[in-house]
Protein backbone atom coordinates (compact mmCIF):
# COMPACT_ATOMS: atom_id res chain seq x y z
CA UNK A 1 0.00 0.00 0.00
CA UNK A 2 1.53 3.13 -1.14
CA UNK A 3 0.82 6.23 2.12
CA UNK A 4 0.93 9.50 0.41
CA UNK A 5 -0.35 11.50 3.13
CA UNK A 6 1.43 14.87 3.39
CA UNK A 7 1.14 18.17 0.92
CA UNK A 8 3.37 20.23 -1.15
CA UNK A 9 3.24 23.49 0.52
CA UNK A 10 6.01 26.62 -0.01
CA UNK A 11 9.06 23.88 -0.99
CA UNK A 12 7.94 21.15 1.47
CA UNK A 13 6.27 17.74 2.51
CA UNK A 14 3.78 18.88 5.12
CA UNK A 15 1.45 16.80 7.05
CA UNK A 16 -2.29 17.77 6.83
CA UNK A 17 -3.62 19.87 9.86
CA UNK A 18 -6.03 17.12 10.50
CA UNK A 19 -5.47 13.66 9.22
CA UNK A 20 -8.29 12.50 6.74
CA UNK A 21 -7.58 9.31 4.80
CA UNK A 22 -8.85 8.79 1.61
CA UNK A 23 -7.94 5.15 -0.07
CA UNK A 24 -7.49 5.47 -3.71
CA UNK A 25 -9.15 2.71 -5.73
CA UNK A 26 -7.34 0.65 -8.59
CA UNK A 27 -10.40 0.49 -10.70
CA UNK A 28 -8.99 -2.91 -12.74
CA UNK A 29 -9.24 -5.09 -9.44
CA UNK A 30 -11.87 -2.62 -7.29
CA UNK A 31 -8.80 -2.44 -4.19
CA UNK A 32 -6.96 0.50 -2.68
CA UNK A 33 -4.04 0.76 -3.99
CA UNK A 34 -2.91 3.96 -1.85
CA UNK A 35 -3.85 5.87 0.61
CA UNK A 36 -3.80 10.21 0.67
CA UNK A 37 -5.90 13.05 2.93
CA UNK A 38 -8.04 15.13 2.35
CA UNK A 39 -7.21 18.50 3.30
CA UNK A 40 -8.92 20.86 4.82
CA UNK A 41 -9.57 24.49 5.28
CA UNK A 42 -6.61 25.62 7.35
CA UNK A 43 -4.36 23.16 5.08
CA UNK A 44 -5.79 25.46 1.54
CA UNK A 45 -5.00 28.50 4.01
CA UNK A 46 -1.54 27.71 4.11
CA UNK A 47 -0.95 27.05 0.88
CA UNK A 48 -2.59 29.80 -0.66
CA UNK A 49 -0.45 32.11 1.73
CA UNK A 50 2.88 30.78 0.54
CA UNK A 51 1.93 31.74 -3.13
CA UNK A 52 0.60 34.97 -1.94
CA UNK A 53 4.25 35.62 -0.39
CA UNK A 54 6.12 33.80 -3.21
CA UNK A 55 4.14 35.97 -6.02
CA UNK A 56 6.36 39.32 -5.80
CA UNK A 57 9.42 37.38 -6.73
CA UNK A 58 8.16 35.27 -8.92
CA UNK A 59 6.25 37.87 -10.88
CA UNK A 60 9.40 40.20 -11.17
CA UNK A 61 11.60 37.19 -12.40
CA UNK A 62 12.78 37.62 -15.58
CA UNK A 63 10.94 35.63 -18.60
CA UNK A 64 14.09 33.97 -19.97
CA UNK A 65 14.45 32.55 -16.27
CA UNK A 66 11.22 31.21 -15.70
CA UNK A 67 11.49 29.75 -18.85
CA UNK A 68 14.61 28.13 -18.25
CA UNK A 69 13.31 27.01 -14.78
CA UNK A 70 10.19 25.50 -16.47
CA UNK A 71 12.23 23.75 -18.87
CA UNK A 72 14.06 21.76 -16.85
CA UNK A 73 10.36 19.85 -15.35
CA UNK A 74 10.84 17.89 -18.57
CA UNK A 75 14.14 16.75 -17.67
CA UNK A 76 12.81 15.44 -14.95
CA UNK A 77 10.32 13.65 -16.60
CA UNK A 78 12.33 11.62 -18.98
CA UNK A 79 14.21 10.82 -16.10
CA UNK A 80 11.15 9.26 -13.95
CA UNK A 81 8.83 8.70 -17.29
CA UNK A 82 7.75 5.23 -16.45
CA UNK A 83 7.10 6.03 -12.77
CA UNK A 84 4.15 8.52 -14.29
CA UNK A 85 2.70 5.92 -17.03
CA UNK A 86 2.57 3.70 -14.09
CA UNK A 87 1.01 5.64 -11.71
CA UNK A 88 -1.55 7.12 -14.04
CA UNK A 89 -2.39 3.14 -15.27
CA UNK A 90 -2.94 2.43 -11.17
CA UNK A 91 -5.09 5.26 -10.19
CA UNK A 92 -7.32 5.41 -13.07
CA UNK A 93 -7.31 2.58 -15.04
CA UNK A 94 -5.52 3.85 -18.65
CA UNK A 95 -4.08 0.84 -20.21
CA UNK A 96 -0.46 0.96 -19.45
CA UNK A 97 0.86 0.94 -22.99
CA UNK A 98 -1.51 4.34 -23.43
CA UNK A 99 -0.39 5.55 -20.49
CA UNK A 100 3.47 5.48 -21.64
CA UNK A 101 2.20 6.76 -25.03
CA UNK A 102 -0.70 9.24 -24.77
CA UNK A 103 -1.40 9.78 -21.04
CA UNK A 104 2.42 10.36 -19.43
CA UNK A 105 3.53 11.94 -22.75
CA UNK A 106 1.15 14.55 -22.83
CA UNK A 107 4.13 16.34 -20.64
CA UNK A 108 6.58 17.12 -22.81
CA UNK A 109 4.42 17.78 -25.92
CA UNK A 110 2.45 20.38 -23.92
CA UNK A 111 5.45 21.79 -22.19
CA UNK A 112 7.72 21.97 -25.33
CA UNK A 113 4.58 23.40 -26.63
CA UNK A 114 4.47 26.12 -24.37
CA UNK A 115 7.77 26.92 -24.07
CA UNK A 116 7.76 27.16 -27.84
CA UNK A 117 4.53 29.81 -27.23
CA UNK A 118 6.41 31.42 -24.60
CA UNK A 119 8.57 33.65 -27.41
CA UNK A 120 5.39 34.88 -29.03
CA UNK A 121 3.99 36.90 -26.16
CA UNK A 122 4.90 40.54 -25.81
CA UNK A 123 5.27 41.56 -22.68
CA UNK A 124 4.89 44.97 -23.16
CA UNK A 125 4.15 46.85 -26.76
CA UNK A 126 2.96 50.22 -28.29
CA UNK A 127 -0.78 50.46 -28.72
CA UNK A 128 0.00 50.90 -32.40
CA UNK A 129 3.41 51.12 -34.21
CA UNK A 130 1.81 54.93 -35.03
CA UNK A 131 0.78 55.21 -30.98
CA UNK A 132 3.94 54.37 -28.60
CA UNK A 133 2.73 57.53 -25.67
CA UNK A 134 0.42 54.30 -24.55
CA UNK A 135 1.51 51.19 -24.06
CA UNK A 136 -0.23 47.34 -23.52
CA UNK A 137 1.52 45.05 -20.61
CA UNK A 138 1.23 42.31 -19.99
CA UNK A 139 1.34 40.82 -16.18
CA UNK A 140 0.54 37.80 -13.84
CA UNK A 141 -2.71 37.78 -12.48
CA UNK A 142 -1.98 36.79 -8.97
CA UNK A 143 -2.14 33.57 -6.81
CA UNK A 144 -4.38 30.44 -8.84
CA UNK A 145 -6.32 28.05 -7.60
CA UNK A 146 -5.94 25.25 -10.49
CA UNK A 147 -8.40 22.46 -9.65
CA UNK A 148 -7.49 19.19 -12.33
CA UNK A 149 -10.13 15.71 -12.99
CA UNK A 150 -8.96 12.45 -12.81
CA UNK A 151 -9.66 10.84 -16.69
CA UNK A 152 -6.18 13.07 -18.45
CA UNK A 153 -5.03 13.64 -15.43
CA UNK A 154 -1.54 14.91 -16.40
CA UNK A 155 -2.69 16.35 -19.43
CA UNK A 156 -4.84 18.77 -17.60
CA UNK A 157 -2.31 19.41 -14.86
CA UNK A 158 0.26 20.36 -18.02
CA UNK A 159 -1.94 22.80 -19.67
CA UNK A 160 -2.79 24.44 -16.28
CA UNK A 161 0.40 24.90 -14.38
CA UNK A 162 3.07 25.02 -17.06
CA UNK A 163 1.01 28.23 -18.13
CA UNK A 164 0.79 29.56 -15.07
CA UNK A 165 4.36 29.20 -14.14
CA UNK A 166 5.43 30.71 -17.38
CA UNK A 167 3.09 33.68 -17.06
CA UNK A 168 4.28 34.88 -13.32
CA UNK A 169 1.70 33.13 -11.92
CA UNK A 170 1.63 31.10 -8.25
CA UNK A 171 -0.24 28.05 -7.91
CA UNK A 172 -2.17 25.88 -5.62
CA UNK A 173 -3.00 22.88 -7.35
CA UNK A 174 -6.03 20.62 -6.20
CA UNK A 175 -6.16 17.26 -8.99
CA UNK A 176 -8.86 14.85 -8.45
CA UNK A 177 -8.91 12.77 -5.46
CA UNK A 178 -9.44 9.97 -7.51
CA UNK A 179 -5.81 10.13 -9.41
CA UNK A 180 -3.97 12.15 -7.59
CA UNK A 181 -0.71 9.95 -7.54
CA UNK A 182 0.42 11.19 -11.03
CA UNK A 183 0.10 14.87 -9.59
CA UNK A 184 2.11 14.50 -6.46
CA UNK A 185 4.92 12.88 -8.62
CA UNK A 186 4.50 15.98 -10.90
CA UNK A 187 5.16 18.21 -7.68
CA UNK A 188 8.66 16.35 -7.07
CA UNK A 189 9.44 16.84 -10.61
CA UNK A 190 8.64 20.47 -9.60
CA UNK A 191 10.62 20.28 -6.72
CA UNK A 192 13.65 18.69 -8.42
CA UNK A 193 13.87 21.25 -10.94
CA UNK A 194 14.34 24.03 -9.03
CA UNK A 195 10.80 26.05 -8.92
CA UNK A 196 11.28 28.65 -5.76
CA UNK A 197 9.37 27.40 -2.73
CA UNK A 198 5.76 28.59 -2.32
CA UNK A 199 5.43 29.22 -6.14
CA UNK A 200 3.80 25.91 -6.53
CA UNK A 201 1.40 24.07 -3.67
CA UNK A 202 -0.34 21.25 -3.55
CA UNK A 203 -3.65 20.43 -1.49
CA UNK A 204 -5.26 17.30 -2.50
CA UNK A 205 -8.92 17.17 -1.71
CA UNK A 206 -12.53 17.17 -3.14
CA UNK A 207 -14.42 19.41 -4.78
CA UNK A 208 -16.94 20.41 -1.93
CA UNK A 209 -14.13 20.94 0.24
CA UNK A 210 -10.43 22.36 -1.10
CA UNK A 211 -12.11 22.71 -4.57
CA UNK A 212 -14.80 25.29 -3.09
CA UNK A 213 -12.25 26.84 -0.26
CA UNK A 214 -9.50 27.41 -3.45
CA UNK A 215 -13.24 29.21 -5.03
CA UNK A 216 -14.07 31.07 -2.63
CA UNK A 217 -10.70 32.35 -1.22
CA UNK A 218 -10.21 35.91 -1.50
CA UNK A 219 -6.43 35.53 -1.78
CA UNK A 220 -7.46 33.81 -5.04
CA UNK A 221 -7.28 35.67 -8.50
CA UNK A 222 -8.08 32.71 -10.74
CA UNK A 223 -9.93 29.00 -10.53
CA UNK A 224 -9.27 27.25 -13.66
CA UNK A 225 -11.95 24.00 -13.69
CA UNK A 226 -11.95 21.07 -15.92
CA UNK A 227 -14.21 18.80 -15.01
CA UNK A 228 -18.50 18.37 -15.15
CA UNK A 229 -20.60 21.10 -16.01
CA UNK A 230 -22.72 20.78 -12.77
CA UNK A 231 -18.96 21.70 -10.74
CA UNK A 232 -18.02 24.40 -13.22
CA UNK A 233 -21.42 26.25 -12.49
CA UNK A 234 -20.99 25.58 -9.10
CA UNK A 235 -17.84 26.73 -8.70
CA UNK A 236 -18.64 29.94 -11.39
CA UNK A 237 -21.57 30.88 -8.41
CA UNK A 238 -18.94 30.79 -5.51
CA UNK A 239 -16.27 32.56 -7.32
CA UNK A 240 -18.37 35.01 -8.04
CA UNK A 241 -18.38 36.40 -4.18
CA UNK A 242 -14.47 37.52 -4.95
CA UNK A 243 -14.94 38.95 -8.48
CA UNK A 244 -12.20 36.18 -9.38
CA UNK A 245 -11.46 34.72 -12.94
CA UNK A 246 -13.09 31.66 -13.96
CA UNK A 247 -11.74 29.38 -16.63
CA UNK A 248 -13.72 26.55 -17.18
CA UNK A 249 -13.26 23.22 -19.36
CA UNK A 250 -16.16 21.21 -18.98
CA UNK A 251 -18.38 18.54 -20.54
CA UNK A 252 -18.92 17.73 -23.87
CA UNK A 253 -21.21 15.19 -26.61
CA UNK A 254 -19.22 15.69 -30.00
CA UNK A 255 -21.04 15.11 -33.04
CA UNK A 256 -19.25 13.34 -35.91
CA UNK A 257 -21.00 13.72 -39.22
CA UNK A 258 -20.07 10.98 -41.99
CA UNK A 259 -21.38 11.87 -45.43
CA UNK A 260 -21.52 9.30 -48.14
CA UNK A 261 -18.69 10.46 -49.55
CA UNK A 262 -16.25 9.54 -46.34
CA UNK A 263 -13.58 7.94 -46.40
CA UNK A 264 -13.53 3.86 -45.84
CA UNK A 265 -12.28 4.12 -42.14
CA UNK A 266 -14.42 7.03 -40.89
CA UNK A 267 -16.64 4.57 -38.94
CA UNK A 268 -14.03 2.61 -37.63
CA UNK A 269 -12.06 5.74 -36.95
CA UNK A 270 -15.09 7.50 -34.89
CA UNK A 271 -15.72 4.41 -32.81
CA UNK A 272 -12.47 3.43 -31.98
CA UNK A 273 -12.07 7.39 -30.76
CA UNK A 274 -15.22 7.00 -28.81
CA UNK A 275 -14.19 4.10 -27.26
CA UNK A 276 -10.50 5.69 -26.42
CA UNK A 277 -9.28 6.01 -22.54
CA UNK A 278 -12.81 3.93 -22.13
CA UNK A 279 -15.09 6.39 -23.30
CA UNK A 280 -14.03 8.80 -20.46
CA UNK A 281 -13.15 12.10 -22.89
CA UNK A 282 -14.25 15.04 -22.78
CA UNK A 283 -14.28 15.57 -26.50
CA UNK A 284 -15.09 11.58 -27.45
CA UNK A 285 -17.30 11.38 -30.72
CA UNK A 286 -20.21 10.46 -28.83
CA UNK A 287 -22.87 11.29 -31.54
CA UNK A 288 -22.31 9.73 -35.07
CA UNK A 289 -24.16 10.92 -37.76
CA UNK A 290 -24.56 9.15 -40.77
CA UNK A 291 -25.90 9.58 -43.68
CA UNK A 292 -29.13 7.46 -44.88
CA UNK A 293 -27.51 5.99 -47.65
CA UNK A 294 -24.36 4.72 -45.94
CA UNK A 295 -26.47 3.75 -42.34
CA UNK A 296 -27.33 0.40 -42.56
CA UNK A 297 -23.42 0.04 -43.29
CA UNK A 298 -22.18 1.98 -40.87
CA UNK A 299 -24.07 0.52 -38.17
CA UNK A 300 -22.48 -2.82 -39.34
CA UNK A 301 -18.70 -1.52 -39.51
CA UNK A 302 -19.27 0.00 -35.95
CA UNK A 303 -20.69 -3.23 -34.67
CA UNK A 304 -18.29 -5.18 -35.85
CA UNK A 305 -15.30 -2.53 -34.32
CA UNK A 306 -17.39 -2.72 -31.09
CA UNK A 307 -16.77 -6.59 -30.65
CA UNK A 308 -13.14 -6.36 -31.72
CA UNK A 309 -12.88 -3.72 -29.05
CA UNK A 310 -10.84 -5.70 -25.91
CA UNK A 311 -11.24 -5.08 -22.48
CA UNK A 312 -8.52 -5.90 -20.33
CA UNK A 313 -6.62 -4.96 -16.79
CA UNK A 314 -4.75 -1.82 -17.29
CA UNK A 315 -1.22 -3.20 -16.36
CA UNK A 316 -1.82 -5.42 -19.50
CA UNK A 317 0.45 -4.74 -22.24
CA UNK A 318 -1.36 -4.73 -25.93
CA UNK A 319 -4.42 -2.96 -27.71
CA UNK A 320 -7.39 -2.74 -25.42
CA UNK A 321 -9.07 -0.57 -23.12
CA UNK A 322 -9.62 -0.53 -19.67
CA UNK A 323 -11.68 0.34 -16.64
CA UNK A 324 -13.71 3.46 -16.25
CA UNK A 325 -12.37 5.24 -13.16
CA UNK A 326 -15.03 4.28 -10.09
CA UNK A 327 -18.29 2.12 -9.04
CA UNK A 328 -19.69 5.07 -9.71
CA UNK A 329 -18.80 5.80 -12.59
CA UNK A 330 -19.74 2.23 -13.67
CA UNK A 331 -23.26 2.44 -12.18
CA UNK A 332 -23.95 5.52 -13.94
CA UNK A 333 -22.96 3.61 -17.35
CA UNK A 334 -25.23 1.45 -16.85
CA UNK A 335 -27.88 3.86 -16.09
CA UNK A 336 -27.70 5.67 -19.37
CA UNK A 337 -27.61 2.00 -21.47
CA UNK A 338 -30.77 0.87 -19.28
CA UNK A 339 -32.18 4.15 -20.13
CA UNK A 340 -31.27 3.48 -24.11
CA UNK A 341 -32.34 0.45 -24.43
CA UNK A 342 -35.78 1.26 -22.54
CA UNK A 343 -36.40 4.67 -24.94
CA UNK A 344 -36.25 2.47 -27.70
CA UNK A 345 -32.96 2.64 -29.16
CA UNK A 346 -31.80 -0.79 -30.97
CA UNK A 347 -28.50 -2.21 -29.33
CA UNK A 348 -26.01 -3.69 -31.37
CA UNK A 349 -23.14 -4.24 -29.70
CA UNK A 350 -22.19 -4.33 -25.73
CA UNK A 351 -24.93 -3.74 -23.53
CA UNK A 352 -25.58 -4.29 -19.52
CA UNK A 353 -23.24 -6.03 -16.97
CA UNK A 354 -19.57 -6.69 -17.34
CA UNK A 355 -17.32 -8.25 -20.33
CA UNK A 356 -17.83 -11.90 -20.71
CA UNK A 357 -15.11 -13.75 -18.19
CA UNK A 358 -14.52 -10.72 -16.05
CA UNK A 359 -16.18 -10.59 -12.16
CA UNK A 360 -13.93 -7.92 -10.68
CA UNK A 361 -13.77 -3.94 -11.71
CA UNK A 362 -14.97 -1.61 -13.47
CA UNK A 363 -15.06 -2.94 -16.74
CA UNK A 364 -17.84 -1.52 -19.38
CA UNK A 365 -18.76 -3.63 -22.22
CA UNK A 366 -17.99 -1.43 -25.75
CA UNK A 367 -21.45 -0.57 -26.38
CA UNK A 368 -23.39 0.99 -29.46
CA UNK A 369 -26.90 2.13 -30.00
CA UNK A 370 -28.29 2.49 -33.55
CA UNK A 371 -31.83 4.17 -34.83
CA UNK A 372 -30.71 6.77 -31.83
CA UNK A 373 -33.29 9.77 -32.19
CA UNK A 374 -32.98 13.40 -31.19
CA UNK A 375 -33.90 14.20 -27.98
CA UNK A 376 -33.09 10.78 -26.50
CA UNK A 377 -31.07 10.66 -23.39
CA UNK A 378 -28.29 8.80 -24.30
CA UNK A 379 -27.95 11.70 -27.18
CA UNK A 380 -28.62 14.02 -25.28
CA UNK A 381 -26.42 13.50 -21.66
CA UNK A 382 -22.78 13.09 -21.54
CA UNK A 383 -21.90 9.50 -20.75
CA UNK A 384 -18.43 9.56 -20.03
CA UNK A 385 -18.19 5.84 -20.91
CA UNK A 386 -17.66 3.36 -24.47
CA UNK A 387 -20.94 4.09 -25.51
CA UNK A 388 -21.85 4.73 -28.81
CA UNK A 389 -25.35 6.48 -30.23
CA UNK A 390 -25.78 6.46 -34.60
CA UNK A 391 -28.23 8.83 -35.86
CA UNK A 392 -29.26 8.80 -39.53
CA UNK A 393 -29.77 11.63 -41.58
CA UNK A 394 -30.97 13.11 -45.05
CA UNK A 395 -29.50 16.47 -45.90
CA UNK A 396 -26.84 18.73 -44.80
CA UNK A 397 -29.09 20.95 -42.82
CA UNK A 398 -30.47 18.20 -41.10
CA UNK A 399 -27.29 17.06 -39.83
CA UNK A 400 -26.50 20.47 -39.12
CA UNK A 401 -29.39 21.15 -36.52
CA UNK A 402 -29.20 17.65 -35.10
CA UNK A 403 -25.25 18.47 -34.47
CA UNK A 404 -26.38 22.15 -32.76
CA UNK A 405 -29.07 20.55 -30.71
CA UNK A 406 -27.32 20.36 -27.66
CA UNK A 407 -25.95 22.48 -24.63
CA UNK A 408 -22.64 21.17 -25.12
CA UNK A 409 -20.10 22.42 -27.80
CA UNK A 410 -16.76 21.07 -27.32
CA UNK A 411 -15.78 19.37 -30.59
CA UNK A 412 -17.26 18.31 -33.58
CA UNK A 413 -16.16 16.68 -36.27
CA UNK A 414 -16.84 15.76 -40.16
CA UNK A 415 -15.91 13.34 -42.55
CA UNK A 416 -16.23 13.84 -46.39
CA UNK A 417 -13.61 14.10 -49.20
CA UNK A 418 -15.44 17.46 -50.10
CA UNK A 419 -13.23 20.08 -49.37
CA UNK A 420 -16.19 22.35 -50.03
CA UNK A 421 -18.33 21.21 -47.88
CA UNK A 422 -15.81 20.15 -44.68
CA UNK A 423 -14.80 23.50 -44.66
CA UNK A 424 -18.78 25.22 -45.17
CA UNK A 425 -19.40 22.60 -42.29
CA UNK A 426 -16.39 23.84 -39.98
CA UNK A 427 -18.12 27.62 -40.23
CA UNK A 428 -21.74 26.51 -38.84
CA UNK A 429 -20.81 23.69 -36.45
CA UNK A 430 -21.33 25.72 -32.32
CA UNK A 431 -18.07 24.69 -31.03
CA UNK A 432 -14.69 25.33 -30.02
CA UNK A 433 -13.30 22.81 -32.19
CA UNK A 434 -14.10 21.16 -35.20
CA UNK A 435 -11.37 18.06 -36.68
CA UNK A 436 -12.51 17.06 -40.19
CA UNK A 437 -11.35 13.41 -41.52
CA UNK A 438 -9.18 12.47 -38.91
CA UNK A 439 -6.60 15.21 -38.84
CA UNK A 440 -5.86 16.84 -34.87
CA UNK A 441 -5.46 20.13 -33.92
CA UNK A 442 -1.79 21.00 -34.72
CA UNK A 443 0.48 22.30 -31.74
CA UNK A 444 0.04 25.37 -30.15
CA UNK A 445 -3.90 25.48 -31.27
CA UNK A 446 -5.95 26.21 -28.48
CA UNK A 447 -8.42 23.66 -26.78
CA UNK A 448 -11.82 24.51 -25.53
CA UNK A 449 -15.42 24.69 -26.22
CA UNK A 450 -18.36 27.01 -25.90
CA UNK A 451 -21.78 26.69 -23.96
CA UNK A 452 -22.06 24.15 -21.53
CA UNK A 453 -18.65 23.19 -22.63
CA UNK A 454 -16.74 26.41 -20.95
CA UNK A 455 -15.26 28.24 -22.52
CA UNK A 456 -11.56 28.20 -22.04
CA UNK A 457 -8.64 28.50 -24.11
CA UNK A 458 -5.71 25.93 -23.15
CA UNK A 459 -2.58 25.63 -24.96
CA UNK A 460 -0.44 27.73 -27.48
CA UNK A 461 -0.25 31.58 -26.51
CA UNK A 462 -3.85 31.45 -25.99
CA UNK A 463 -3.19 29.17 -22.49
CA UNK A 464 -0.37 31.67 -21.11
CA UNK A 465 -3.07 34.62 -21.91
CA UNK A 466 -5.42 33.57 -19.88
CA UNK A 467 -3.33 33.82 -16.90
CA UNK A 468 -1.78 37.35 -17.75
CA UNK A 469 -4.10 40.60 -17.12
CA UNK A 470 -3.59 43.39 -19.73
CA UNK A 471 -2.83 46.67 -18.20
CA UNK A 472 -2.57 50.40 -20.15
CA UNK A 473 -0.14 53.08 -19.75
CA UNK A 474 -0.49 56.46 -20.72
CA UNK A 475 2.52 58.69 -20.80
CA UNK A 476 5.18 56.18 -21.93
CA UNK A 477 7.01 58.80 -23.71
CA UNK A 478 6.96 61.70 -21.81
Amino acid sequence: MIEKREFYINGEWVAPDTPNDCAVINPSNEEPCAVISLGGQADTDKAVAAAKAAFPAWAATPPAERKALVAKILDQYHLRKEEMAQAISMEMGAPIDMSRDDQAECIPWHLGNFLKAFDEVEWIRPLRDSVTDTQIALEPIGVVGLITPWNWPMNQVTLKVIPALLAGCTIVLKPSEESPLSSMLFAEFIHDAGIPAGVFNLVNGDGMGVGTQLSAHEDVEMISFTGSTRAGRAISKTAAETMKRVTLELGGKGANLIFADADEKAVVRGVRHCFNNSGQSCNAPTRMLVERSIYDQAIEIAKETAEKTKVAPADQSGRHIGPVVNKRQWDQIQGYIQKGIDEGARLVAGGLGLPEGMNKGFYVRPTVFADVKPGMTIEKEEIFGPVLSIIPFDTEEEAIAIANDTPYGLTNYVQSTSTERRRRLSRVLRSGMVEMNGRSRAAGAPFGGVKASGRAREGGVWGIEEFLESKTIAGWDE
